[in-house]
């Protein structure tokens, strides 16, 4: 199923990414920032319902400014704190900022999250290549775009959806940013579970991977 979600992430399509059953119990829609378009944002409300977020790679969202939400706010009384998190006690959340930008109007329509989306991708590429002076430039906060700051050792410290994902699009190549959004249940209340979202994948022609498949892909290759 590896080669599958690699060639569909690739392609611009939308991938499930399961993480564990031990973890959020979560899955979410991912798919490459660059190939977001305001009918891929539009089934994200629509169908997965959760949180649009773009996960950037840990070192590149560091070249480009955007610390973890809980550093930039470290002066308040709010920030987590290690072990506030019940899924994932030993590390913190990966929220960074809130984005718009700024060639958006109110910049949560479906054109404007995609503008946003697409231009994230374009600045992470020029800045894994040593470039991207300009991001602060072309970015304001806040905004109606949540970052997801990936762990810098990615799977060998964290395993939530922005690490998988991440991690995905470095097994597959591809600019390491990846709009995501959380599958949730308008009947229970909660997080779609795992069999539901399998069934979603088969009814659309989508891929389904579980994180354990990514993460075993990952320590198998990781050192070649």
């Amino acid at each position: 199923m590896i080669d599958k979600a690699v060639k569909a992430l690739k392609d611009g399509d939308i991938v499930l990414i399961f993480d564990f059953d031990d973890r959020e119990g979560e899955t979410d829609f991912a798919v490459r920032a660059d190939a977001v378009t305001p009918e891929i944002i539009a089934r994200m409300r629509n169908d997965a319902g959760g949180l649009i977020c773009t996960a950037i790679e840990g070192r590149i969202a560091e070249k480009l400014g955007l610390p973890f939400a809980g550093d930039a706010l470290s002066g308040t009384n709010l920030v987590e704190k290690i072990g506030d998190i019940p899924y994932d006690s030993a590390n913190h959340s990966s929220f960074s900022l809130f984005l718009n930008h700024r060639d958006t109007f109110t910049g949560i329509t479906d054109n404007d999250r995609t503008l946003t989306a697409n231009k994230l991708a374009e600045h992470v590429k020029k800045a894994a290549n040593g470039g991207s002076p300009t991001f602060a430039e072309e970015f304001r906060t806040p905004g109606h775009m949540a970052t997801l700051r990936a762990n810098e050792r990615l799977l060998d410290q964290r395993r939530g959806q922005t690490e998988l994902s991440i991690a995905l699009a470095n097994i597959a190549g591809i600019t390491p940013c990846i709009t995501i959004c959380e599958m949730l249940d308008d009947k229970s209340g909660r997080a779609l579970t795992k069999e539901d979202a399998k069934k979603y994948a088969e009814e659309h022609n989508l891929i389904f991977i579980e994180g354990s498949e990514i993460v075993e892909y990952w320590n198998r290759t990781k050192n070649n």
